[in-house]
């Protein structure tokens, strides 16, 4: 699957690759030799988990180059008027009559228990590109769904505290 990112999030990833190469392969490379030092590999415990957390860095490093290959660049810039990527928007839920708060991201940095939404979830593909007073449906399966109601829409947020997810 090709994820979306945008140029913010390549340059995390790379960022990510860099520091994994340079300082962590080493720290794990001299852990493993530490580890086999101690004589007996058969029955040594941390030899072992020194060998599994350097493959662990090494298979993080092959996720990451393999996402940046086949990544397809997607903009974050939107109209000031309307939802974009990177937009926190106060959206009412008409069926809970609740109102939540939530931050539209790429799918590499989404995390619903943080409140940041993907673009590809169902929510975020509605609200993508709407404007504060729009009634939206949100499909969930085939012709099941919901509506909510764009509140409001803050063009202000700050992206550094987003994470690339893990596997």
């Amino acid at each position: 699957m090709r994820e979306q990112l945008t140029e913010s999030d390549v340059r995390k990833i790379k960022e990510e690759i860099e520091y994994r190469k340079l300082v962590v392969r080493k720290k794990e490379l001299e852990a493993v030799k530490e580890a086999r030092a101690q004589g007996d590999l058969s029955e040594n415990f941390e030899y072992k988990a020194a060998k599994q957390d350097k493959n662990r860095n090494e298979s993080r490093i092959r996720y990451l180059e393999r996402m940046l290959k086949t990544a397809k660049i997607v903009s974050d810039t939107s109209g000031a008027d309307e939802v974009g990527i990177n937009d926190t928007v106060e959206l009412y839920f008409e069926v809970d009559d609740e109102t939540e708060t939530y931050r539209l991201v790429t799918s590499v940095r989404g995390n619903s228990l943080e409140g940041r939404i993907s673009i590809e979830s169902p929510l975020g593909k509605a609200i993508l590109g709407h404007k504060v007073g729009d009634r939206v449906r949100v499909k969930t399966n085939g012709e099941d769904g919901y509506y909510i109601v764009v509140r409001s829409i803050d063009k202000s947020t700050d992206e550094s505290g987003d994470e690339i997810r893990k596997f």
